[in-house]
């Protein structure tokens, strides 16, 4: 009997224990507000892009076509570098992209999924060639000699995502 009751006494004592209930409100995250076409016209304008824009026939819709960088990262002729440096440029050349990316200026970056002499290639969002280059030079890789650029300007439509 004396360990019945024991037994009931910590049941008791454990199902009274509160219970802590959260509750959620869930709100609506707020969406950005979109800038008008004259707007971004001359954001980019004033920030030395070049672009243009057309009516799309279809939509009736302003499409502004701007000017980018598409860098080709091909085989350079310096490849003579152990494993060890290899792997660190690999890993400063990743470094370099991810920076790139961070900081505005590279849009996209990736390699081919071949083993040809072109091993990738990043889309530069700067105003001009020059810009473009000058950036695309400060990658360990290429200051190594192992890849070498080849840069070509780009129109694409502003704002229009990969699918």
């Amino acid at each position: 009997m004396k360990h019945i009751l024991v037994i009931f006494l910590i049941c008791i004592l454990f199902s009274c224990k509160p219970k802590v209930v959260r509750e959620y409100i869930m709100e609506p995250c707020p969406e950005e507000e979109k800038k008008s076409m004259a707007i971004v016209k001359q954001e980019l304008l004033d920030g030395g892009f070049e672009i243009f824009d057309y009516v799309d026939e279809e939509t009736g819709d302003t499409i502004i076509m701007q000017k980018y960088f598409m860098v080709f990262l091909n085989r350079g002729s310096n490849r003579d570098q152990n494993k060890a440096e290899t792997d660190s440029l690999q890993a400063l050349h990743m470094d370099h992209l991810t920076r790139m990316y961070e900081e505005g200026y590279a849009d996209i970056s990736g390699p081919f999924g071949d083993d040809g002499d072109m091993r990738g290639i990043t889309i530069y969002n700067v105003p001009n060639l020059k810009f473009a280059d000058s950036l695309a030079h400060l990658d360990p890789m290429v200051k190594a000699g192992r890849l070498e650029l080849e840069i070509k300007p780009w129109w694409a439509g502003k704002g229009y995502p990969l699918r």
